[in-house]
């Protein structure tokens, strides 16, 4: 049988449909509309299409998943499922998320910060019954405020929510629940308010996800490599960006196919990766007792499942279908466990043959469609990898020399 790579797309939807129990080839037809890209945002004159691929090989939790990823770089898709192939030799990825609790954030002014704090404080109770009784809604679904705090920061007071989403990222129902709390708080204590907004620094929502990589598979000398590679992450800045890049690779990937901000998550991830004072890794590296390879990553990840784009774009419902996810908890650990096995996938390639032998060769193709190779594009593409030379002027020359012989 074919691997899902070497099949046409034709093979491919099909394959997919007898694995995930739906008409996939059907759904995929219903993509969003130029109309309804008009009620997303300003302006639009136009949609501006990515790739939509599967990454192959995850097991998550004991289930099997296969991953949508959109994304217009090559060869991430593929590491990814490299990754994931490693992994399940193991038994796949162990991976867990932490409640789904959303903080919003209310900037008060104040010439007296502790007896401002004194009285929110006091008014806690009332405060928290309050906010739900404005958002009865997500309170029937289970969610709700949990918890409300203030701090100071000089002659700012900040008072934090922190409230249970349940499937919701929750920006649209923290933020309004801010921006009715905050009349309430100024009347309690005379202040001014400014902010009212959530907080995409979402460490209350922390996905983790690990995996044994055996060292009869992966070799000794590379997992050697690897934690060296790790422990230069460590050390220098300029490569912890780089190791933390790849990992969001596959996040993102996951993030834009299943409609999620993906710019939350990246900026919450980089904050995370300073919490202790320096900008870390998001992965964790070592070799157990038998020598074999363990990798750990911990990211908060501010998603849902429910609401926002998902319940407008066809092919964010489609994603999420195909994972057979609908709890906000499924999703984070996919989303955890497609960013360790990238993770792995880049580090493993880097200590041996390299990056950019396996980049290069999903690259070729778009060299020759770069030099208007069109029908002829893939076999300009596999002259280039037959010569392993990769290049825009080589990809020029192959394609002069075919349209002779044609």
């Amino acid at each position: 049988m074919k691997k899902i790579y070497e099949m046409s797309l034709s093979e491919r939807i099909k394959f997919l449909e007898k694995e995930i129990g739906f008409d996939l080839g059907k759904k995929l037809k219903k993509n969003l509309k130029i109309s309804e890209a008009e009620k997303l945002v300003e302006n639009v004159i136009c949609l501006y299409p990515l790739p939509l691929g599967i990454a192959t090989n995850f097991i998550v939790n004991g289930k099997k998943v296969y991953v949508p990823m959109v994304i217009e770089e090559s060869s991430v898709i593929a590491a990814a499922s490299n990754g994931a192939k490693y992994a399940s030799y193991s038994g796949g990825f162990k991976a867990s998320f932490s409640k789904n609790i959303t903080v919003g954030q209310i900037q008060l002014v104040s010439k007296n910060p502790k007896k401002t704090i004194k009285k929110i404080l006091s008014k806690k109770s009332e405060l928290l019954e309050e906010i739900n009784r404005i958002s009865e809604n997500m309170v029937k679904r289970g969610g709700g405020a949990k918890n409300l705090e203030a701090k100071n920061f000089g002659k700012h007071v900040v008072v934090y929510i922190f409230y249970d989403t349940v499937d919701a990222m929750g920006a649209n129902t923290i933020n309004t629940i801010c921006e009715k709390i905050a009349p309430v708080l100024s009347d309690i204590t005379g202040c001014e308010y400014r902010l009212r907004i959530i907080s995409n620094y979402a460490i209350e929502k922390i996905a983790k996800s690990e995996a044994i990589f055996k060292k009869e598979h992966v070799g000794k000398d590379v997992i050697n490599g690897i934690l060296d590679a790790y422990e230069l992450a460590k050390l220098d800045v300029r490569r912890a960006v780089t190791h933390n890049k790849g990992i969001m690779n596959g996040i993102d990937a996951v993030a834009i196919a299943t409609g999620q901000d993906w710019r939350a998550i990246e900026a919450g991830a980089h904050a995370y990766a300073c919490r202790n004072g320096r900008y870390q890794p998001l992965t964790n590296w070592e070799k157990n007792k038998n020598g074999d390879l363990v990798g750990r990553i911990e990211v908060p990840l501010q998603i849902g499942t429910v609401g926002g784009i998902i319940n407008i774009h066809p092919i964010a419902k489609i994603s999420l279908e195909i994972m057979k996810v609908k709890k906000v908890n499924e999703l984070a650990e996919i989303m955890a466990s497609v960013g360790l096995a990238n993770n792995f996938a880049a580090l493993r390639a880097l200590v041996s043959e390299g990056i950019q032998r396996g980049h290069m060769k999903l690259h070729a193709i778009n060299y020759a469609l770069s030099v208007g190779a069109g029908n002829l594009a893939k076999e300009v593409a596999k002259i280039m990898i037959e010569k392993n030379d990769i290049s825009m002027e080589s990809a020029k020359r192959i394609l002069r020399e075919l349209k002779k012989r044609y």
